[in-house]
C-alpha cells in the first residue's frame, strides 16, 4: 500500500547521548587503578579529600606561634637592651 509518500531516515540528526560524568571524577576513577568502581565512589574519595584539606588547613591557619619569650630568653632580650645606646 504505497500511497508516494517516502521517508529518508538517513538524513536526519540522531540524538547524541553524552556522558555527563565531570571529568575530575573520571581522573579519580582512572587513576585509583581500578580501586574505584563508579562515579559514587568517586564522589565520595573527592569529598573525603576536601573535607581532609579544609581540616589540615584550618590547623595549619590556627597553629599557635610562641612569641612568648621563656625567662631566659627575656634576660638576654634585656641586656641586649641595656647594651644599646641611647641618642
Amino acid at each position: 500500500m504505497s500511497n508516494g509518500v517516502e521517508f529518508d531516515f538517513d538524513n536526519e540528526p540522531r540524538a547524541v547521548v553524552q556522558d555527563k560524568t565531570p571529568a575530575i571524577v573520571k581522573l579519580v576513577i582512572k587513576l585509583s587503578g581500578g580501586l574505584i568502581k563508579d562515579s559514587t565512589q568517586a564522589n565520595y574519595v573527592l569529598l573525603g579529600f576536601v573535607v581532609l584539606v579544609v581540616v589540615l588547613s584550618f590547623f595549619l591557619w590556627t597553629k599557635e606561634t610562641s612569641n612568648e619569650l621563656t625567662p631566659q630568653q627575656l634576660e638576654v632580650y634585656i641586656q641586649n637592651m641595656n647594651n644599646i645606646p641611647l641618642r
